[in-house]
């Protein structure tokens, strides 16, 4: 039996459950989706039941496949590791009405939720995570461990580098052909923020224009 596993059963893994579950639906051979944590917090969630990864990987199968949902991408990427480490292969779970259009090459592990629309000659990394509504135009480029909130609008020539975490509603101004809008390694762009002008690594913007965080002294 082919064994799909979800890593985390946080809101977030829930939420991703029935989209899984529906595209499995396709498979020829049986199958057997289940939530792995590290601590579970019951033996069940949303019908299905949950392991711990010890658990799970102790379980006879065929194939092993796990979708890591995880928002923490720092934790997403030491899961990562362990699971390829032990031979797991990882599914990328779309949404029934997700829109991919022409020339997107995609990495191992995404997570494509519901209504998020992907246009044309766009490259993702590993284990990114598009939330609903959010989508991606033109000639982006997005790194490994990326996070979307819901609703992310990134337009056309803006690159996004490993691990940053755009925020709910964000929306980042269209870049040039060789001179695009770049979001730095780890940055984070705040809830609502709108970007218009590039990010430095490791910066946390807010705000219309986005600025980067003042610090409060104490």
């Amino acid at each position: 039996m082919k064994k799909f596993a979800i890593f985390g059963v946080s809101g977030f893994g829930r939420e991703v459950l029935p989209l899984l579950r529906r595209q499995l639906q396709a498979e020829q051979e049986p199958w057997e989706l289940v939530f792995v944590d590290d601590n579970p917090p019951a033996s069940h969630a949303n019908g299905q039941r949950v392991l711990t990864y010890a658990q799970w990987m102790a379980e006879p199968a065929t194939s092993r496949h796990i979708n890591i949902a995880i928002a923490n991408s720092g934790v997403r990427e030491k899961l990562a590791a362990r699971c390829e480490s032990d031979g797991v292969q990882f599914v990328t779970v779309k949404g029934a009405n997700v829109v991919e259009l022409d020339a997107i090459e995609m990495g191992p592990g995404a997570t494509l939720c519901s209504f998020v629309n992907l246009t044309s000659n766009i490259r993702v990394g590993k284990h990114f995570h598009a939330n609903i509504y959010s989508y991606v135009a033109h000639d982006c480029v997005i790194g490994d461990f990326v996070t979307f909130a819901p609703g992310v609008q990134c337009n056309g020539n803006v690159v996004i580098e490993d691990h940053a975490y755009i925020g709910t509603g964000a929306i980042l101004r269209q870049g040039e052909p060789g001179a695009p809008l770049v979001i730095g390694r780890g940055a984070i762009v705040g809830m609502g923020a709108v970007v218009t002008k590039g990010v430095a690594a490791g910066t946390t913007v807010v705000g219309n224009p986005a600025r980067p965080m003042e610090r409060r002294s104490n």
